[in-house]
This record gives structure tokens, sequence and C-alpha cells, in this order.
């Protein structure tokens, strides 16, 4: 994360999205070591990964790379990854059936036995790593997996986050509450309005890390 920020802090304002995909990638790849190469080609899961959604000015676009979140107008716009549902699915089943066992709220919160069962399948969904899904991981980022919204030069309201926010809303008075709604009423996260492939840990006041950013063009 810290490295894709520097770069877009110094990156050209007439960038395009091809071209930041190309620099970034670039960018990230030059902070591994060449012995490393081979082994993180084969292995995703290794990798320095992270999501961006960018508001380019000059080219009046969004660009959605991974699993972000935005609200352009009224139109609202993701780019999940293709299995995420799938496990947070897999997690709520898991879930369920211990607390049918005798495990307590509390102490799947404390300690997630279920998110384990998953993990398996969390490292085999990450070998579809930039080629069924896009992340900025210092290879090459399939261009078709990326999701661009062109803005006219009408005034726009656009909010964008990341996938932290289960609801995301106009404000972030909005999303917040929603957040701590959820965590009031299914601190486990699974189900059936919204289920994840992690809980609220206990102590924590969200699930996941957030980030949101609202303005007009």
């Amino acid at each position: 994360m810290q490295l894709v920020s520097r770069y877009i802090r110094r990156m050209p304002k007439t960038t395009s999205c091809e071209e930041f995909l190309r620099g970034v990638t670039a960018y990230v790849r030059k902070h591994y070591r060449r012995s490393m190469l081979t082994r993180l080609a084969e292995h995703p899961e290794d990798r320095l990964t992270c999501s961006a959604v960018i508001y380019s000015r000059v080219q009046r676009e969004v660009w959605m790379v991974g699993d972000c979140q935005c609200i352009i107008g009224d139109q609202y716009y993701d780019n999940p990854k293709p299995a995420e549902a799938e496990l947070a699915a897999m997690r709520a089943v898991e879930v369920r059936r211990q607390l049918a066992q005798g495990k307590t709220q509390e102490e799947l919160l404390s300690d997630d036995t279920a998110r384990p069962l998953i993990i398996p399948h969390m490292l085999e969904t990450m070998q579809q790593q930039n080629r069924s899904y896009a992340v900025i991981d210092g290879f090459h980022i399939p261009r078709q997996h990326i999701v661009t919204v062109t803005l006219d030069f009408q005034p726009w309201e656009v909010v964008m986050a990341t996938d932290g926010y289960p609801f995301l809303h106009a404000t972030l008075a909005e999303s917040e509450q929603h957040l701590m709604e959820q965590r009031q009423k299914d601190p486990l996260n699974i189900g059936p309005d919204f289920q994840a492939t992690k809980a609220f840990k206990t102590g924590f006041n969200s699930f996941d890390d957030r980030a949101y950013i609202r303005f007009r063009t």
C-alpha cells in the first residue's frame, strides 16, 4: 500500500489507465530481489499485494484495480474477487455448525476457528491473481479485469472506498453507521444481509481495513 501510494503521488497527472498499470507494476516489481522472482511467479500468495481505486481528473475516469468500490452519482460500482462470496458462504456454514455444537459467539469472536477451513481455498484462489482477477503485485495486470468508469463534463459527486465498508453510502457518517449496525446485529458476519471471510474480532470496531473519500468533480 505504501509503495502504491508513493507511486500515485509522483506519477504525472496526464497518466492514462494503461500507463498507470504498467508503471505501478514496474515500481512494485523493482522492490523484489531478483532471486525472488521465480518463486513469486509460481507463488502469488507470497507477493506484495494491494488494490486501488483512482480518479484521474485529466482523463475523467475512475479506475478500479482489485476489490474496491465506488458510488458515482446514484450508481454503485464494485470489482470483487470472483470467489469471495463463495468463501464467505463456506465460512458461514462452518460458523453455524460450530455454534450448533456449543461454541459461543464470544468464543468465535475471540478465536474465529471457522476461518482456517477456508484458508486453503483462499490460497488456491490467489493462484488466479492477475489471471482471473486484478491486483497490484508487481506482475502484469490484465486490463480486462479493471473496472473503468468514464465521467462526462457535468459535475459529479464521487465516493471511493475499500471493501471494508459492507454497505457503502453517499456519506461517511451513513457508511460508518451501517458498519456499526452490522457489528451489533451480526458480528460474526454470517448473513443473511452480509457475509464475510472474517468476523469482527473482540475489541475491534471493524472486520477489515477501510478508507473512504467523497469529492465533487
